[in-house]
């Protein structure tokens, strides 16, 4: 099972409905939505996309489709922001 998990230490300020991500190496910003800094939150420890889906039902009672959570962790890595753990 193919887990991820937060690549480096990073900035995160949560304000209001929104998470901002700041790369002080790579002088980044992004920006996350409430469940995607949710998901940020969890992968502070290891997690797969299974595990990501059960978090998000637990807390949002809502299931949240597996190709929703492969984007959105693809988008994490393109930014730099996440890597495979080991």
């Amino acid at each position: 099972m193919v887990q991820f998990i937060q690549k480096n230490s990073f900035d995160a300020t949560h304000i209001e409905d929104e998470w901002i991500i700041l790369d002080t190496e790579q002088f980044t910003v992004t920006r996350l939505n409430e469940l995607g800094g949710f998901c940020w939150l969890k992968l502070q420890e290891a997690q797969s996309v299974d595990t990501l889906r059960e978090a998000i039902d637990q807390e949002f009672g809502a299931v949240c489709e597996k190709t929703s959570i492969d984007n959105f962790l693809s988008d994490l890595m393109k930014c730099g922001l996440i890597s495979h753990a080991i």
